[in-house]
């Protein structure tokens, strides 16, 4: 597999794509932060999370067709409005979501796993007939475009270090939201013991609608990095939903330390094998890694210690 490369250039490849593979980090991250809030917290089974990401990429779209035909003057900082209105229009949706769906099957996983998989057809249906079958892409400003050489043979896209100091600062967010907060206080009380955390006086209808909506709001954040790094389409979330899974399952359900050091090893492996293998290829063999651990480690990398 490395016969024909120096050492010089099988440096630089490795340097290269672990590169690459920390912008997909990133996006795993964005995915997986939302995801461990609803499911490590709430035990819901959102398999439409991917079509909340895809909503922050259409949301950032038009935002970016906006500032461009009507204030081109201020295109430059368009990111960050979008950042936020995509925050917003996603978190909005989950919050209708979870009252007028979620609420109503708690502790029913598998019945929440098929009414989001409908809900995930009937999103990308709808993003099918408002935005067209083709994919789209947002115009970049000026500032992010190019690369920085750190030597001769590696360059670093500007709008990879964008993405990934964006993941980091949405990271220590959900951090303090989760830790230092008395929401994330509730949140956890609720997650370790519902019947006691009402008794206590917790609004445990609220929390959650709260939780799923903040969650859901995440997930529009990483539809919005999403953009940098590549188009949109209604099926894209598909794309990453099972990545994303795969990334809350193996680093501990509600573990944030956990999700963050299981997205990297993923992005990693992934993105190393696909320079020397395919890609589907690179999927199959993280995957086989990854059950295999399971197998040894069901609770993940990082378990999280609930009374019963």
């Amino acid at each position: 597999m490395f016969s024909g490369y120096s050492m010089g250039e099988l440096g630089a490849i490795f340097a290269m794509q672990g590169f690459a593979g920390l912008i997909l980090f990133s996006v795993f991250v964005l995915m997986a932060l939302g995801l461990a809030i609803i499911f490590g917290q709430m035990g819901v089974i959102n398999m439409a999370h991917g079509e909340f990401m895809i909503l922050g990429a259409y949301v950032t779209y038009l935002t970016s067709n906006v500032f461009s035909a009507y204030m081109p003057e201020l295109f430059g900082i368009y990111f960050f409005v979008a950042m936020f209105l995509a925050f917003i229009a996603s978190g909005l949706l989950g919050l209708l979501v979870e009252w007028g769906l979620i609420r109503h099957l708690y502790a029913r996983p598998l019945d929440t796993l098929l009414a989001t998989w409908g809900l995930s057809l009937i999103l990308q249906q709808t993003y099918r007939s408002v935005f067209g079958a083709r994919e789209v892409g947002v115009t970049i400003p000026n500032w992010m475009m190019g690369s920085l050489p750190l030597t001769d043979l590696i360059e670093v896209p500007i709008n990879g270090i964008f993405v990934m100091v964006l993941a980091t600062g949405i990271s220590l967010a959900v951090y303090i939201l989760m830790f230092r907060s008395s929401w994330g206080l509730q949140v956890r009380a609720i997650g370790q013991n519902r019947t006691m955390a009402d008794a206590v006086g917790i609004n445990t209808a609220w929390t959650d609608r709260l939780t799923f909506g903040i969650g859901c709001g995440v997930a529009g954040v990483a539809g919005s990095a999403f953009t940098m790094i590549g188009s949109t389409g209604p099926t894209a979330g598909q794309l990453y939903i099972v990545d994303t899974f795969l990334v809350v399952v193996f680093g501990g359900a509600g573990s944030l330390l956990g999700t963050i050091a299981s997205a990297f090893s993923i992005s990693q492996a992934q993105s190393i094998m696909e320079f020397f293998l395919s890609g589907s290829m690179a999927k199959v063999l993280t995957l086989l890694v990854v059950v295999g651990i399971l197998m040894i480690r069901p609770q993940g990398l990082f378990s999280l210690k609930l009374r019963k």
